[in-house]
């Protein structure tokens, strides 16, 4: 299936683009659903207990977190004392940015033993927050056998040490930390950034130079690497050493080309302009521990944990660009569009990050339901930088929703011109978008050589692979070769369902219905709920002769929303079926069928005769380490992906007995 989905420049992964080559390794992850935002609700028309506790769980579940706190508030007005009720208004007085009012109830909750952990980090930035340090440091004491709450709370100490103005034990302290080998990075950013506050620069130096050479911890936490890599550039310039401030800056591009804030600080530094830390004092210190650890567990499922530590990291740093964007991110995967808009909004106006907040705020816009805005504002930033490619991009991503395919094509054709003769990998987006805008407009001639161009500047691109191989079997041209391109897109992306329906509809097309029904089945368990792939798999059904599953297939096909046009189609279907093959499709049907089964026959074999060298992922483990276990080299990670397709999507995803296959020794050769 071709699928034009909404683009987002923020992934829920860590919002520097492209990054999560590792993961924090035995972290567990929140499962919770995504949840739309809902109707706004008065909670002042509820008015007795049940009915206040009951709407607060329901604007809780919906992660509608400040009405929820205020259902809870009133279902305590009540009936008061109630533990469960107070922990839950804790949390969503968090989860809703009511710092101030959530401490107070953290400090009444802190024999509370299930919300200990909360509690404990709560407690601590605010008496940080407050400058009550000593405090701090005593409610940080841990002894527990938890890695992420030992680094937490260690790191959290450091700060209040610094705070009360012990910068050289709190610099002990870092050095002396000990544990996992993902500790590094998160000991060496904050090791650095605390003994600058300290006055320390030589130690501050020697921390921050580790940490940008780790490039493990690059892929494990990338917004981290991110936050050192600009520390130390800023140490130097500040310091006359302008080179080595501009070579910091040059490593840190060789992980992320293109990245707004590096771009802003090299030319800030080429220009001799004062440089000025990020991480000043030990409130702002306790606020980066927070986005830290926050930003390394930023991963689907895990948005309630990373949004509460996002939210104290806000309180304590509320300018910090970095932290609001990553909160929009969030709202924006759990479909939260309104409150994205409020942190895109809050980004302040001098920060590099304000632009892309701004692309963001356009395509939130857009999912309000404001999609005149939404054009208005992107065409705005379009004008205002037309050599920013992102821009067209955002600006294509609304059109494409609102169908309005001849304008998304004059977008492209624009940002193509800005393109000139010197695209280059980064840019096959625009050309794929391109292709799509003309492929919908049925101008097919200028929609291949852009699927062509896209193809061209990225070889491996499941999307455009896809795109282009099921438009061609979709014409019934080129058969082959599409079929081939589609194949080598469900090796990339073997569980997007989309993409494997692709598969099973270009086999249904080339008279191939066993295999169809088998590819289509899966694409139906992978993509649930999608009316093209039920519609597909019910014409798979009856030419197999499964004509009570084909009817099953196509009813839900009707009731799951299809496009006007499909509708009649499908409905005719319901009552006639399809219509007899002729003999010539016939023949060619027995003939595909019989390919089949020597091509499973053929595929058994070879599976059974061919042993793969295999790696069983170990707890702790990140593709970097095993890389190094395998190859004796960190970089060749890249080649594990490869051999994995299930680690394309997702490479940070790693679970203790996963098992992955394990390349040649030799590295690919370009």
């Amino acid at each position: 299936m071709r699928h034009g989905s909404a683009l987002r420049l923020l992934s829920g992964t860590a919002f520097v683009l492209l990054l999560g080559l590792g993961a924090l390794p035995a972290l567990a992850e929140d499962t919770q659903p995504k949840t739309a935002e809902t109707e706004s609700f008065d909670p002042e028309s509820v008015t007795s207990f049940s009915g206040a506790l009951l709407a607060a769980g329901n604007a809780d579940t919906d992660k509608d977190y400040k009405t929820a706190a205020q259902l809870y508030k009133k279902a305590l007005a009540i009936e008061p004392g109630h533990i469960e009720i107070r922990e839950r208004l804790m949390f969503t007085l968090l989860m809703s940015g009511a710092f101030e009012e959530g401490a107070k109830l953290a400090e009444e909750l802190k024999d509370d033993k299930a919300f200990e952990r909360v509690t404990t980090v709560v407690r601590a930035t605010d008496a940080i927050r407050r400058k009550d340090y000593a405090s701090a440091d005593a409610i940080l004491k841990y002894n527990g056998p938890n890695d992420l709450d030992r680094l937490m709370n260690s790191l959290l100490s450091a700060w209040a040490q610094v705070g009360a103005g012990k910068g050289a034990e709190a610099v002990s302290q870092i050095e002396k930390l000990k544990g996992p080998d993902w500790y590094a990075l998160f000991r060496n950013y904050h090791g650095g950034a605390l003994a600058i506050v300290a006055g320390d620069p030589v130690k501050a130096r020697k921390f921050l130079s580790a940490a940008v050479t780790d490039r493990e911890g690059a892929g494990t936490a990338p917004d981290t690497f991110m936050r050192a890599v600009m520390a130390l550039a800023r140490l130097e310039a500040a310091s006359g050493n302008k080179q080595k401030a501009l070579d910091s800056i040059s490593a840190g591009e060789t992980v992320t080309p293109n990245y707004a804030p590096l771009k802003a600080l090299r030319a800030s530094i080429e220009k001799d302009e004062p440089q000025i830390q990020q991480v000043t004092d030990p409130t702002e210190g306790a606020s980066a521990v927070l986005f830290s650890i926050g930003g390394a567990l930023n991963r689907p499922g895990a948005e309630d944990v990373v949004s509460l530590y996002m939210q104290i990291a806000s309180a304590l740093d509320p300018k910090s660009a970095d932290t609001l964007i990553l909160l929009g991110g969030i709202a924006d995967e759990l479909e939260r569009p309104k409150e994205a808009i409020e942190f895109y909004r809050k980004v302040p106006e001098n920060s590099p990050m304000r632009r892309i907040s701004e692309l963001q705020l356009g395509l939130a816009l857009a999912q309000t339901g404001e999609v005149d805005e939404a054009r208005k504002h992107l065409k705005s930033l379009i004008d205002a930088d037309p050599t920013d490619l992102r821009s067209y991009l955002s600006y294509g991503s609304v059109l494409s929703d609102a169908k309005d395919y001849a304008e998304m094509a004059a977008n492209y054709d624009r940002a193509a011109e800005v393109i000139g003769n010197s695209a280059k990998p980064q840019n096959w987006s625009i050309f794929f978008q391109r292709g799509i805008a003309y492929e919908r407009l049925k101008q097919w001639d200028k929609a291949e050589p852009n699927f062509l161009k896209a193809l061209e500047l990225n070889p491996d691109q499941p999307q455009v692979l896809n795109y282009l191989g099921y438009s061609w079997v979709d014409m019934n041209k080129n058969l082959d070769k599409g079929l081939e391109m589609i194949r080598k897109a469900v090796e990339l992306r073997p569980d997007d369902g989309y993409i494997v329906d692709s598969l099973g509809w270009a086999y249904y097309r080339l008279g191939r219905f066993d295999a169809a029904v088998e590819e289509l089945e899966r694409a139906t368990s992978l993509r649930a709920g999608d009316s093209t792939i039920n519609d597909h798999l019910g014409d798979a059904y009856w030419r197999v002769g499964r004509k009570l599953e084909a009817g099953f297939q196509w009813k839900n096909a009707l009731e799951l929303k299809p496009e006007a046009a499909e509708i009649p189609k499908i409905e005719e279907k319901i009552k006639n079926g399809l219509p007899d093959l002729t003999p010539e499709e016939v023949a060619q049907a027995e003939k595909a069928k019989t390919a089949f089964e020597a091509e499973k026959a053929k595929a058994a074999a070879e599976e059974s005769a061919v042993e793969q060298d295999t790696y069983t992922v170990q707890p702790g483990d990140t593709l970097w380490k095993i890389a190094v276990k395998v190859f004796g080299d960190g970089n060749r990670f890249v080649d594990l992906i490869k051999a994995n397709p299930a680690l394309q999507k997702y490479p940070n995803r790693l679970e203790p007995g996963q098992v992955l296959v394990v390349p040649s020794a030799e590295p690919e050769q370009p």
